[in-house]
């Protein structure tokens, strides 16, 4: 069941990180998808916005370095799943693609320093993600573990993992950018 479960949550990842819709990643799709994420930081916070840019190229440069890009330096569905379960979720390399990135946007939209998420930032944030209000709304609720109407960056960090290294289809985590088992 578990590479039932990890293919089905790198698929959706795949389709959401899919910016040209072609049914292949490349480079500039790295890119826009981090384009999406630094443009929820404030103008003059370049330190996440950088942040933000720099693990999106790591993450593009574990892909490329561990996987078979066809002459246009495009990576298939399948070709992404493979390396994401071998390589992205290693734990030296999860650390610093994945989890700088959920570092630098915990840090960016939580702009009064108070260190949670409410509901209308984390959906407003996911919203400009490109998740549809009603998937964040729902995810929301699954990742406010204990129910204090906010996600702090310890929940949020939790829900990240779970969604990239989990096996158990009934993790909160996997509601991450909608519907488990359900595209984006």
């Amino acid at each position: 069941m578990s590479n039932v479960v990890k293919d089905q949550k790198f698929i959706a990842l795949f389709d959401w990180f899919d910016q040209g819709k072609d049914g292949y990643l490349t480079h500039e799709d790295f890119q826009q998808m981090a384009e999406l994420f630094v443009a929820l930081a404030h103008e003059e916070d370049q330190a996440n916005a950088t942040a933000m840019r720099d693990a999106f190229e790591r993450w593009w440069e574990l892909l490329v370095t561990h996987g078979a890009t066809d002459a246009d330096g495009r990576l298939t569905q399948s070709e992404f799943v493979k390396i994401m379960k071998s390589h992205v979720t290693s734990p030296d390399n999860f650390e610093s693609a994945v989890l700088a990135i959920v570092d630098a946007l915990m840090s960016a939209f939580d702009t009064n320093k108070d260190g949670v998420l409410e509901s209308q930032e984390y959906v407003q944030m996911y919203s400009a993600l490109g998740i549809p209000p009603e998937h964040s709304s729902d995810a929301f609720r699954r990742l406010d573990r204990d129910n204090d109407g906010t996600i702090s960056h310890d929940e949020f960090k939790t829900a990240i993992r779970e969604f990239y290294l989990s096996d158990d289809e009934n993790a909160s985590g996997n509601w991450l950018i909608g519907p488990f088992g359900q595209p984006a």
